[in-house]
């Protein structure tokens, strides 16, 4: 579903291996474990059956839209990773049944659907922009499409839209999701986008051509319309959900194309006071020897002892909500290695991670030349890859292949040290 270049326009999902590599993984070291951080395979649910058979170890899928919340909830339930030590099973070629980490979100494409009926939304210029309880309904809808749409929509696009859904109420009801799951789960996809357009209305002649294995919703292959959704109202809907991600303790993954600078605004507006100490140089060498603190925590106890610490209800009790998650990653990241560096501010509270895509990162000339300097600038224990891809099977394992062994030969790594590296990261991501 999300395949996009910097440009905000969709990649191919067969984008073409790097020619040194040849398509061919045969040798690949898949036993240490691939873990594809961010993927879309509800976006074709037939492909769901094939996900036991892949050598990829995990696959992070994220939902977007109200087509496909409950899909990816199925699936997480049929093939869902229930705990942190699962991760140590490596995947046989014969494959495995758990590999499914859900995360749940709504994308900024579809944005415009969501009307904002939280408590912030009394605070902003623009207010609220529907009123479920008017007796004007058609009215109602209009004035929101105008109000968060530019440039403003006729009424026949209007018309194509859906009836806009309350964000309370999908807050509401990804709250209950995080909270009710058996295992790991996440906030996303969400994030903010500036290039994308919206698809013109389906055309009679269209709708019968469509391929009926795609889940609705998305763009497929339909003509873009001038109408974005605006920025201010992508941001209101964002900023709730990393808010709700602070509040449950989970990470988020986000979505970030020609809007670096207004999403690191975004997030730096949530942990506003609450930023971390940074202690000098200086500071550090007057700290008394033996007096720093080298006392495990009891979640290393526990692990140290080959166990899963006790999670649930006795981690709600001594996790403190916050209004920011405590780990996000920038999904195949587009920016410059400098937009980078914002990031790694030691005083920044939320540990921020990087994952990079054949389909994005590698799929223009532009982004193919400032990869490796990105890369270089990104520490070690910060780089995840993805696929991105909306299709689950052979091609999504390829592409993740391909994009470790790029990732591997420009930071100087073997195949089983960057995996190995990759795997530790990952599992910090979504654990901490």
């Amino acid at each position: 579903m999300c395949h996009q270049t910097e440009d905000g326009q969709p990649a191919s999902a067969t984008t073409t291996p790097h020619p040194d590599h040849n398509g061919e993984n045969d040798d690949f070291p898949w036993h240490i474990g691939v873990c594809d951080a961010h993927c879309h395979p509800t976006d074709t649910m037939s492909s769901i059956a094939s996900i036991p058979r892949m050598r990829t170890r995990v696959l992070t899928i994220m939902a977007t839209r109200s087509q496909d919340q409950d899909l990816v909830s199925s699936a997480a339930k049929q093939g869902g990773i229930s705990k942190r030590s699962e991760l140590e099973e490596p995947c046989p070629p014969t494959g495995h049944d758990r590999k499914i980490i859900p995360a749940f979100g709504w994308h900024p494409w579809f944005s415009h659907q969501i009307y904002d009926d939280t408590e912030d939304s009394t605070r902003t210029d623009v207010g609220r922009t529907y009123d479920p309880s008017s007796s004007e309904g058609q009215d109602q809808k209009a004035l929101h499409y105008k109000a968060v749409l530019s440039p403003e929509p006729d009424a026949n696009f209007i018309a194509s839209l859906p009836e806009p859904l309350s964000l309370r109420d999908f807050l509401t009801s990804t709250r209950e999701r995080i909270l009710g799951a058996s295992g790991p789960v996440l906030i996303g996809e969400v994030g903010l986008d500036k290039a994308f357009r919206l698809p013109w209305p389906w055309k009679e002649a269209e709708k019968s051509d469509r391929d009926v294995e795609l889940t609705p919703g998305g763009r497929e292959g339909r003509l873009l319309s001038p109408h974005h959704v605006r920025v201010p109202h992508q941001a209101r809907v964002l900023r709730a959900q990393l808010k709700l991600a602070g509040e449950l303790g989970v990470a988020a993954s986000v979505h970030g194309v020609q809007a670096h600078g207004v999403l690191f605004e975004a997030l730096a507006g949530l942990w506003k006071g609450h930023e971390k100490e940074v202690v000098s140089r200086r500071q550090q060498k007057m700290v008394a020897k033996g007096a720093e603190d080298f006392s495990s925590s009891e979640e290393e106890d526990w692990e140290e002892n080959g166990e899963d610490p006790p999670r649930k209800k006795e981690q709600a009790k001594a996790y403190k909500p916050k209004p920011f998650p405590p780990r996000v990653c920038l999904h195949s990241f587009s920016g410059s290695s400098q937009t980078l560096q914002q990031y790694l501010n030691p005083a920044i509270p939320v540990k921020v991670f990087f994952s990079f895509s054949t389909a994005i990162n590698l799929s223009t000339a532009g982004g193919e030349s400032k990869f490796p300097e990105v890369l270089r600038a990104c520490p070690d224990d910060r780089v995840l890859v993805e696929s991105d891809l909306h299709c689950a099977g052979p091609e999504m394992d390829r592409l993740l292949a391909d994009i470790a062994r790029r990732v591997c030969e420009i930071k100087g790594w073997s195949l089983e040290q960057g995996l190995t590296r990759m795997r530790r990261n990952y599992d910090d991501f979504i654990f901490g």
